[in-house]
């Protein structure tokens, strides 16, 4: 369903730039904050692109509590949240919680709610990809780059894609199946196929193409 471009976009990987640090249970989290998820979500499927819908919301908790250092009286409220992300024909749901302290009831319920909602629409999103945290469920976070290596990612896709389109013109110019195929096979194309760091899919689609080449060429 997705383009070339929006699969590029989400198989690209997650700037460390937005990842955020929390402790909770004595660990560290990282996560990425919900206006990064949207903004992602509008930079690569478009403002009008996807939708996002709240399923179900409910509250799980709440009890009074005391606040901060000096007990303020106040409440605490929890709740659960299912959320839905549309885009095109696919459908993504996630599940989230969210917690609310406040002193007046009333904010405690639209603190959680918000968060809850927030927390479910980063779940559904982030099985899009690693742009929308699903990098940050690898321990060793190997899809998480700096900005540099994020531009240098960039740039070495698009020369990519202007290197594939270039190739295979060149593979449809030829008229000659042995020419063709000692083209392909050559020391200097093989360098040129690695320089540009091909994925094994670009290659075998490279050589499908050869192959289909020289069968035309054949009769």
């Amino acid at each position: 369903m997705f383009d070339a471009e929006i699969k590029a976009a989400l198989d690209a990987p997650l700037n460390r730039a937005h990842v955020k640090e929390r402790e909770q249970g004595g660990r560290k989290l990282s996560y990425i904050e919900g206006w990064v998820a949207i903004a992602e979500a509008n930079r690569i499927f478009g403002f009008d692109g996807w939708t996002r819908e709240t399923v179900e919301v409910k509250c799980v908790a709440e009890a009074p509590r005391e606040i901060g250092r000096d007990k303020t009286p106040g409440f605490g409220v929890t709740y659960n949240a299912k959320v839905r992300v549309t885009v095109g024909r696919i459908v993504r749901e996630g599940c989230g919680s969210g917690h609310g302290i406040d002193r007046d009831l009333g904010l405690a319920h639209e603190s959680a709610i918000k968060e809850a909602e927030t927390d479910a629409m980063k779940r559904a999103l982030m099985t899009f990809g690693n742009v929308f945290g699903l990098a940050l469920y690898d321990k060793t976070q190997s899809n998480v780059v700096d900005e540099g290596e994020l531009r240098r990612q960039a740039e070495m896709a698009a020369k990519r894609t202007s290197f594939l389109e270039h190739y295979k013109a060149s593979i449809d110019d030829y008229t000659d199946k042995i020419r063709l195929l000692t083209w392909w096979n050559s020391d200097a194309q093989k360098a040129a196929r690695r320089q540009y760091e091909l994925s094994n899919d670009d290659v075998e689609m490279l050589k499908a193409r050869v192959r289909q080449k020289a069968e035309a060429l054949d009769v």
